[in-house]
């Protein structure tokens, strides 16, 4: 399939793996609360596994299998506590099980910067374990799996992530951060905004699982993380000198690249509505 989609343009792949992407990702979602668990926690895995894998690269040694360890046993713990299948005590063993790395380390003879090494070990965890966790607190709540709200979530970040494109590739002029990432500019910027208002209005005419101000709340929140997520990432390549995560999703790059923008935008999401619900 790789093979196929790379003898087309870029925007070409960029179509059509986006549109087999969004069908996957919205029939695991639709058809009920453990499919959509499973995918988002596969992708988690893989995200994880892959910025650790480019760690690697910069002559590091992250604890790859046992931070992704860490990463799956918290999302885990968040769904089935938000499942009400086991008692909140349990998000406890979060502690002994992080804490566990440093036993580890004391066993690795050929890392010559074991704490440094722990520190890039608990980074993968907080930059993307726990954001893809935190995707369990929008579906679970106390009337049950509601999909809406991840949904609308994700229509807002690929409408941005659209309009960034497009706005960008045709009408940009003015540059958002040269230094970290050259191609970015405002009107990309405001493109996104523009076309994830939009969507946030569209979702407050059928989607009533939050208030219409808590939509555009939410379109605000992604636009402005979303394009920041964009650049931490492009920073952390240009400081190993890559181009892109991986090449695994044809005309976007590996994992890391294409859920970057929901990686920061999840945490301020979620934090947002727990507090303004």
């Amino acid at each position: 399939m790789t093979q196929k989609l790379n003898q087309f343009s870029n925007l070409t792949q960029r179509i059509i793996a986006a549109v087999i992407g969004v069908t996957i990702i919205l029939a695991a979602v639709l058809y009920n609360e453990w499919t959509f668990w499973v995918l988002f926690l596969a992708i988690s895995v893989l995200t994880q596994r892959e910025f650790y894998k480019l760690l690697k690269l910069d002559a590091n040694l992250p604890l790859t299998f046992y931070g992704t360890f860490c990463g799956i046993v918290l999302n885990g713990l968040t769904f089935f506590i938000e499942k009400d299948m086991i008692p909140f005590k349990f998000y406890y063993l979060i502690v002994p099980l992080l804490t566990t790395t440093f036993f580890i380390k004391l066993y690795k003879k050929k890392d010559s910067k074991p704490f440094a090494n722990l520190g890039y070990t608990f980074l993968g965890i907080t930059y993307v374990a726990v954001p893809f966790a935190l995707i369990n607190e929008l579906v679970l709540t106390d009337r049950g799996y509601e999909p809406k709200l991840i949904l609308g979530c994700l229509f807002i970040l690929w409408a941005n992530d659209t309009g960034a494109y497009f706005a960008g590739r045709f009408l940009g002029r003015r540059k958002l951060f040269e230094r970290v990432s050259p191609k970015k500019t405002w009107e990309g910027f405001f493109g996104g905004a523009i076309l994830g208002l939009v969507v946030a209005f569209i979702l407050t005419q059928y989607f009533d699982c939050v208030l219409p101000w808590q939509w555009y709340g939410i379109a605000v929140i992604i636009s402005v993380t979303g394009t920041l997520g964009d650049l931490v990432e492009s920073l952390f390549k240009r400081s190993i000198a890559i181009k892109d995560s991986g090449s695994v999703i044809p005309g976007h790059g590996g994992f890391l690249d294409r859920f970057d923008g929901l990686l920061l935008s999840m945490p301020f999401i979620v934090t947002f509505l727990k507090i303004f619900a």
